[in-house]
């Protein structure tokens, strides 16, 4: 999304758009090139520049412009359109297609892009993409304007005006499946997974052949650790194509976040088979050896998927975080190199950093280590949105509700099941090895960190702002016995697909902490173990680790 800028150049720069939009380029290009002076990384500015140069047939300058504006917003969709017809018009077919290819998988809403990869499709011969593109190009011309725009919108960035466009269209026409379908993936872009489920559950239920729109409740559902629901929406896409390689690389997902890990391992070989140069699924193969013990094949892969991909911060992270991989002074040198690169993506940059603080950190560079541990955090809390406040008034409510009075008044109710062991606490308190020597005994079963209880909690608490008045967990106080021991007995319905029939089995996940009043009333015979560790040495820990999502 363009940043925000002074009342003054905003003003400059609607203007420029008011002479592209009169084709009067002499002088959006004087007026572009005026304003670079002032903001040189404003996108429009640079995206208008680019089209004036090429209307002045300046093609080889408007070229450059592109390849300035690639450096600074190497996603924003409309900058390979533009590129594409500067190829067409040097009559560089093959490169013009390639261009106009990236555009609409960065944003299939380019009607201009599709028309374009339809005549050069037809002219290279490639006449079932050419009717491909075709039917794009009809299918964006059938939808309402607004949604056509707001899909638009969205791929460029301009998340805000996109949902206010679509919501005002589903208001005033009712619902539209297209409209749904792009709330949804707005909600996915907002980290609002409810919502997206909803909306994809609603638009497969009433279009059940919307193969794409099934494919993406399969991912939210995936990005709410629903995964025995996602296994069955990707089999059914797998039912209507078996060959796909997208819902086949999916579904090994699936399969790995289930716990069988061999026959994700399976499915990502015959992948491979297919595409060995794919480096995310030679991360996902390493991740799943990993997990299997096979350390020296995780290496193996990690460092292959590393060379797949120049600059792939997470296969050096994901090395680092195995905590026994030494680095070469090579590796370090390629490392930083790598990082300090300018056309470095900011999710790379952080994942590099946190290699490289683990790597100089083995070396005793600690100084330098540091720095760059600084920096990665630095990376990371600029894209996260965690809010501090809503965690420091959960606590406080927790402590308001949660008294020794509610609980003798609720004594003997729940499910009253003993299986679940509960490992609580923060991050890098030692939960991990803990769970480790329980799980060795015949009768435990260690899982992972699973994500029923979070997910109750949101469904408990409905929409948490920071301002409004939150439902959980005063809601805990309002929950009939039945509830709760419904609560209970669905957590062990819901588990039951990551277990392997041992009596009892752990739930590791550390921020359950904050659910302990929950976890006690509807399995008051659930076992809790609080994991502590020293206070500094469980900070430092947790400012070296870089987390995954969620």
């Amino acid at each position: 999304m363009a940043a925000s800028f002074p009342p003054r150049i905003e003003t400059e720069v609607q203007r420029l758009r008011g002479c592209i939009d009169r084709r009067d380029f002499p002088t959006a290009v004087s007026i572009a090139q005026t304003l670079l002076d002032e903001v040189p990384e404003n996108r429009d500015v640079l995206y208008m520049l680019a089209v004036g140069q090429r209307y002045m047939q300046q093609v080889q300058q408007a070229l450059a412009t592109l390849a300035r504006l690639e450096q600074l917003h190497p996603d924003y969709p409309r900058l390979f359109q533009e590129r594409g017809h500067c190829l067409v018009a040097m009559r560089s077919a093959p490169e013009a297609i390639d261009a106009f290819e990236r555009a609409v998988t960065l944003n299939p809403a380019l009607p201009g892009s599709w028309r374009s990869l339809g005549m050069l499709y037809r002219m290279m011969g490639r006449n079932a993409d050419a009717t491909r593109a075709e039917a794009e190009v009809a299918k964006l011309a059938g939808l309402p304007k607004a949604i056509a725009t707001a899909f638009s919108m969205f791929a460029d960035g301009e998340i805000a005006a996109a949902e206010q466009l679509v919501r005002g269209y589903l208001l005033e026409h009712g619902d539209h499946i297209e409209g749904m379908r792009l709330l949804a993936q707005i909600g996915v872009r907002l980290d609002i997974l409810d919502d997206a489920e909803l909306l994809l559950q609603t638009v497969v239920a009433r279009m059940p052949d919307y193969h794409a729109a099934r494919y993406e409740y399969a991912i939210v559902l995936l990005g709410r650790h629903k995964h025995v629901a996602a296994k069955e929406q990707v089999e059914l896409l797998l039912a209507v194509d078996a060959t796909s390689r997208v819902y086949r690389t999916t579904y090994a997902t699936i399969c790995a976040a289930l716990g069988d890990y061999e026959q994700a391992l399976r499915l990502y070989r015959e992948l491979l088979n297919g595409s060995p140069a794919d480096a995310d699924l030679h991360l996902s193969m390493a991740h799943g050896l990993k997990t299997l013990g096979r350390q020296a094949e995780a290496v193996a892969s990690y460092r292959t998927a590393a060379s797949r991909r120049p600059g792939f911060g997470d296969a050096w992270w994901s090395l680092a975080n195995l905590k026994t991989v030494e680095f070469t002074p090579e590796d370090i040198e390629q490392m930083r190199a790598l990082e300090s690169a300018p056309r470095t993506r900011t999710v790379d940059r952080y994942h590099l950093c946190f290699a490289l603080g683990k790597a100089l950190e083995d070396r005793r560079e600690y100084a330098a280590s540091f720095a760059y541990y600084a920096r990665g955090n630095a990376l990371k809390k600029a894209e996260c949105h965690y809010r501090p406040a809503i965690t420091e008034r959960n606590v406080r409510l927790q402590k308001a509700v949660c008294t020794r009075e509610l609980f003798a008044a609720r004594q003997g109710v729940g499910c009253t099941d003993s299986a679940p062991i509960f490992i609580v606490g923060l991050p890098r308190a030692g939960s991990t090895l803990i769970e480790q020597f329980l799980a060795s005994h015949s009768q435990v079963e260690g899982t992972m960190e699973l994500a029923e209880i979070p997910r109750m909690v949101g469904e408990l608490q409905g929409r948490e702002t920071l301002g409004g008045e939150a439902r959980y967990p005063a809601v805990l106080a309002e929950l009939t016995p039945e509830q709760l021991r419904q609560l209970g007995e669905k957590y062990l319905r819901e588990t039951l697909p990551y277990r392997n029939g041992r009596p009892v089995f752990i739930d590791k996940m550390p921020n359950n902490f904050r659910h302990l009043g929950l976890i006690h009333l509807m399995l008051p015979n659930a076992k809790i173990i609080d994991a502590r560790r020293e206070p500094m040495a469980c900070c430092f820990s947790n400012l070296k680790q870089l987390f995954a999502t969620g």
